[in-house]
């Protein structure tokens, strides 16, 4: 009997790791960007969302964006990208806090952003999830029905993370996804979402291409 090859090409890479050595010193400088925006809500005394400036300028988040630098460099060398004479730098590197009922609707990251990362700070139980969808718009056409929308396989429509706190995710900056609703009534989910650009390197990096331009 004939053995049906399988074959799986243009995957979506998605990307984890577990960095709780960053967690207290990107809490504060979160902690001090959250303080600042809650002042500008000065209407409302208990804001659903939470939004700050961007931050990877500061020195207190230097190491932190290093390492998200040069991991965002790494990962589209060993993707095939050939990156000898670019850098990767930041787009904006800024907190989101969602309290009861705040929730994200399903989007991309344009402007140039080539990849995104997300560093989960707080992640309460009962709370909100990271959900990634298909970017696949021809799929979406002809979808059938899941059979087992608890299994991941290749009639999944979109996958659900969980991540707990100190968590860092790199996500494709073209990939949808989306935060479902906090329904913790007590604890807020807080994050740092991050999104970088690729560039041509300048004369002074290129001794060194992963090291990130600001």
């Amino acid at each position: 009997m004939e053995k049906l090859e399988e074959f799986h090409y243009f995957t979506t890479p998605i990307y984890a790791v577990k960095l709780p050595q960053f967690l207290e010193p990107i809490r504060k400088i979160s902690n001090h960007y959250l303080a600042k925006s809650r002042a500008r809500h000065k209407n409302k005394k208990n804001p659903m969302t939470v939004m700050t400036a961007s931050f990877s300028h500061e020195p207190e988040a230097a190491e932190f964006a290093q390492y998200i630098s040069q991991t965002a460099w790494n990962i589209f060398a060993a993707q095939g990208y050939n990156m000898d004479n670019l850098v990767t730098f930041f787009q904006e590197m800024w907190t989101q806090e969602h309290n009861f009922q705040s929730a994200m609707d399903t989007h991309v990251h344009g402007n140039g952003a080539a990849i995104s990362a997300f560093y989960f700070l707080s992640m309460p139980k009962n709370a909100m999830k990271m959900v990634i969808h298909d970017p696949r718009p021809a799929k979406v056409i002809i979808n059938l029905p899941v059979k087992d929308s608890k299994k991941v396989a290749p009639a999944s429509t979109q996958v659900v993370f969980t991540p707990e706190e100190g968590t860092l995710i790199f996500t494709p900056a073209w990939l949808p996804h989306q935060f479902s609703r906090n329904i913790n009534r007590e604890q807020s989910v807080k994050f740092v979402h991050m999104n970088l650009g690729v560039m041509q390197a300048p004369e002074e990096a290129k001794a060194d291409p992963k090291v990130e331009v600001i």
